[in-house]
């Protein structure tokens, strides 16, 4: 299994893959596929539990399916999301909250959506030994803020997110995402840092790329233009659903081969 110092290490020399799953069954196809992060990401509000957005998923939410995760994996860093507001305005419910997803759900290190606010508590993490994922851009759980555009994209905006991921690189984060930024500005910050970048909609310059699994598969009805789909899960389900159904409905499930008669029971039942 890798440690964050080898994902750290990746930087400039090879590509990072990270993918999110939620899932003990998701997290070991991933795993076996060999990517290297796996992301346990809020995003399991629009992804998987039926949320408009990431606010309502809850600290207990996240813990639980990052120990499904874990269970499901061999080999793969897995990376905890803190939810909202379970960080950013008590640095010791902070702390606590991302020390419950090492210590007792097994994550290898947490992820923060970053700005001004959290370079303390980066460091202060840091120090006691929770590795830290910092995340720059476009941030969902400011999405009453700043809705779903693009960030960065004014000089203004730019200079203060090149500032904002030096000073969390300073304050120990281990790696940086960047979401939904100009790929001139995410090769501009990967360039300045020796941390490795993970790209979410910020073009091919960075470290590595992290897209979300339910895109990946094509499982959702919708995906963001930065995304792509490389199947079609959502349809391959909806064919074994529906010849299930056909097979119940006609009696042709279970068959023989899938039943069991006791010999014993003969002339009682």
């Amino acid at each position: 299994m890798p440690t964050v110092r080898d994902i750290r290490a990746k930087a400039g020399e090879e590509p990072i893959t990270m993918l999110t799953a939620y899932d003990a069954p998701t997290a070991s196809v991933v795993d076996e596929a060999g990517i290297d992060v796996i992301l346990v990401g809020d995003s399991m509000g629009n992804a998987v539990l039926g949320y408009d957005s990431t606010l309502p998923v809850t600290v207990d939410e996240v813990a639980s399916r990052t120990g499904a995760v874990v269970r499901g994996v061999e080999e793969a860093l897995v990376v905890a999301d803190l939810p909202f507001l379970s960080f950013g305005y008590d640095e010791k419910s902070a702390v606590e909250n991302a020390g419950r997803m090492l210590k007792e759900e097994g994550a290898n290190a947490v992820k923060i959506e970053s700005g001004r606010h959290t370079v303390g508590l980066t460091e202060t993490l840091s120090q006691v030994g929770i590795p830290v994922m910092a995340h720059l851009g476009l941030t969902p759980q400011r999405v009453n803020q700043l809705g779903y555009a693009r960030q960065g994209t004014s000089r203004e905006a730019a200079d203060e997110m090149v500032e904002l991921a030096r000073e969390h690189e300073e304050a120990g984060a281990f790696s940086l995402v960047l979401e939904h930024v100009p790929a001139n500005l995410a090769a501009t910050i990967t360039e300045e840092l020796t941390i490795p970048t993970i790209g979410i909609g910020a073009g091919p310059h960075t470290d590595g790329q992290v897209l979300v699994i339910t895109d990946v598969m094509g499982l959702g009805d919708w995906s963001p233009s930065f995304s792509k789909q490389f199947g079609d899960v959502k349809g391959e389900m909806q064919r074994a659903v529906s010849a299930y159904r056909d097979e119940v409905e006609s009696g042709e499930f279970p068959s023989d081969e899938h039943s069991h008669v006791e010999e014993e029971l003969d002339g009682v039942y």
